[in-house]
């Protein structure tokens, strides 16, 4: 089938590869445009684009797509491209720029997006981090029919994974963005014999997965342990869930529900020990016993690593968060 690609993130490359892999001829990428990244702040390609250019297919980088908005002659521009294209179908996955009505009217099968939830639960921007946040025991992807609204479309096809109490948004991103390529290239081959069966999103149970802001990740000792061991894993690898101690920020990577008992008599935040086994943490209710950490500019380290380095003794306290 001859399709336009649009993505930007190591999980839309992956979906990238295995269409290419399946055989589908890709006339066109659209991806973001370069963005400047680490301590030189030099412009880097998105990994859709790396692996486009390593396989010798068209790029387009529109900073837009509305033709009357603020980079018209870039959506005009994408148009050309797109039209030109003369694809079956578009997919669509993590693009990171709305699809307008004239985009999705384009394609003789119109443009198929996955999305990495189980729909209607988790629309929108972080469905995996907000997944493991909100304590959700499975979620999957869904192949979808895109129209004009977010995530709104039609399921065309969906695949269930369960989340482990292991699982971190990295895990799960891995496991989910090999699934959703997969799914997708069955989707085609059913969308070439007419095979789809297109299923409208319940209107019960939609939430919305909201874009991660970095001071979400500041830890409230004041919850529960079962929820600030979620959000570690939620944050992890990025924004990375901290606290700050003694003036110093420290990341924390990984932890267990050491007792879910409140200790009487403690602050919300108060280390109650600290040894190779881990960093004993009284929360609202129940005691979080954290076994990676991280110094600003360190390495990730197991505690006892940690505590070689950097003192940690019990009645020491973590800092409340400010309002």
């Amino acid at each position: 089938m001859r399709l336009i690609f649009a993505g930007t993130p190591e999980f839309a490359r992956n979906a990238l590869q295995q269409l290419h892999a399946a055989g589908h001829q890709i006339a066109l990428v659209l991806t973001q445009p370069d963005r400047p990244a680490g301590r030189g702040l030099k412009l880097h390609a998105s990994p859709v684009k790396q692996f486009a250019l390593d396989n010798g297919i068209a790029v387009a980088q529109p900073r837009s797509l509305r033709l009357g908005g603020k980079y018209p002659e870039d959506a005009a521009a994408a148009r050309t491209a797109i039209e030109a294209a003369q694809a079956d179908a578009m997919v669509v996955a993590a693009y990171g720029l709305i699809l307008p009505q004239w985009v999705l009217g384009i394609p003789r099968l119109g443009c198929f997006n996955i999305h990495a939830s189980l729909l209607p639960r988790w629309r929108g921007a972080a469905p995996i981090h907000r997944a493991i946040e909100a304590g959700d025991t499975e979620t999957g992807v869904t192949i979808m029919q895109m129209d004009a609204g977010l995530d709104t479309g039609d399921m065309l096809r969906v695949a269930r994974v369960p989340i482990t109490p292991q699982d971190t948004t990295g895990s799960l991103h891995d496991t989910l963005a090999l699934l959703g390529g997969r799914l997708m290239v069955e989707t085609l081959a059913l969308a070439a014999g007419a095979g789809l069966r297109p299923i409208p999103q319940p209107a019960a149970g939609v939430t919305y997965a909201h874009k991660i802001d970095k001071h979400e990740a500041a830890i409230d000792w004041t919850q529960p342990a079962s929820v600030i061991a979620r959000r570690i894993r939620a944050f992890d690898p990025f924004p990375g869930a901290f606290s700050q101690l003694g003036g110093e920020i420290l990341k924390l990577w990984r932890s267990e529900i050491d007792s879910e008992l409140r200790i009487p008599d403690k602050d919300c935040g108060t280390i109650l020990s600290a040894n190779a086994d881990g960093v004993r943490i009284a929360c609202g209710a129940g005691v979080l016993r954290v076994t990676e950490l991280q110094r600003p500019g360190g390495k990730h380290l197991a505690a006892a690593d940690f505590l070689r380095g950097f003192a940690l003794e019990p009645g020491m306290a973590f800092d409340p968060l400010t309002p």
